[in-house]
């Protein structure tokens, strides 16, 4: 089983990737997809850049940085995966990686919006539910912190 791991450095996004090793570690035989999505560059940053390939390097490299702890959590347990980092729109961004690598479930981590809020903007969790043609599980922040 192929599974899509959208990890954005969230305490919730590494939830998901525990649960991932949880079920792994259960017997659920795996490999996994890390992804980053990087929103484009604002107007602004490449104004004051100058240098549009000097913003995509920085935005690349913060999606690694992103996928480290990730990358190190499933180096630890011996789970195979590959890493993606990409620039667009988070939940459709997610999507397409999903089907590019031919996932069969998704587990991510939910913003934690309130009701509310999530019905007016839309989360990139809800939004990844709707549009997927896989299961996906969506792991909710821990209610016991904070």
């Amino acid at each position: 089983m192929r599974v899509l791991l959208p990890v954005d450095g969230s305490e919730v996004s590494m939830g998901a990737v525990h649960l991932a090793l949880r079920m792994h570690g259960n017997g659920l035989r795996m490999e996994a997809v890390l992804a980053n999505v990087q929103e484009p560059a604002t107007l602004y940053e490449l104004l004051v850049m100058h240098d549009p390939e000097a913003v995509d390097r920085i935005s690349a490299q913060a999606g690694l940085d992103a996928l480290a702890p990730a990358r190190a959590l499933l180096d630890a347990a011996g789970l195979q995966y590959e890493c993606e980092v990409a620039k667009g729109d988070p939940a459709h961004t997610l999507v397409e990686i999903s089907e590019r690598f031919g996932c069969d479930m998704v587990i991510m981590g939910a913003s934690g919006m309130s009701g509310l809020r999530s019905a007016m903007l839309g989360s990139v969790s809800n939004e990844v539910l709707h549009a997927s043609g896989v299961p996906v599980v969506i792991v909710k922040p821990d209610s016991s912190e904070g």
